[in-house]
Parts: structure tokens; sequence; C-alpha cells
């Protein structure tokens, strides 16, 4: 599929993984999953599968991969703790994210 490729805005919750670490996430729509799993040939990836994106959030912009989520069956997006400090974001607040994948 030549030329660019498209970016996707969509609303998400922030969600976290209790424990020490603290990781925090985005799910990223169905549809959005879809799109990008079929642009980047599904499957055969390094890193488990996950997909090199460039984000958007407020006014913090960054590279990163999305990874896929078993559960459920959708991309989900980590947010370090600077971007989540730079925008203010917590545990489930909702976020207007925009990604491309590279």
């Amino acid at each position: 599929m030549g030329g660019q490729p498209p970016t996707y805005a969509f609303e998400s919750r922030v969600w976290c993984v209790p424990g020490d670490a603290a990781w925090h996430f985005v799910t990223l729509p169905a549809d959005v999953s879809d799109d990008i799993r079929a642009r980047s040939d599904g499957g055969g990836r390094p890193g488990f599968g996950s997909v090199p994106v460039h984000v958007r959030v407020g006014e913090s912009r960054w590279e990163t991969s999305v990874f896929p989520d078993a559960r459920s069956g959708c991309y989900v997006l980590p947010l370090k703790k600077p971007v989540r400090q730079a925008e203010g974001l917590e545990e489930g607040d909702a976020v207007t994210v925009e990604v491309t994948a590279r």
C-alpha cells in the first residue's frame, strides 16, 4: 500500500497495569488496530508483533511502538511517565491520541 501511511486520531482512556513499574497505556480502537495490522503485514514482526509509530498527545510528540493485546485483540500504546507528566494525565483520564505507523 504505497504512499504515506494514514494518521489515526481517536480518544481513549488511560489505564494502568498495577505494580511497582505502574505501566500506563491507552488501547487503540478495533478499527484502527485492524487497519494498522493489515498495513503492517499483521505478523512476523520482531518485538512481540509490535509496530513502530509516531505519536502525538497534546503538545507531546514521540516515536515508540504499539503492541498487540491478546485480551482485547487491539494494539496498546504505552504512555511514558514524562509524557503523562507533561500532559497532566492520570489513570482513567480521557485522552486524544494521533498515531501514524512508521
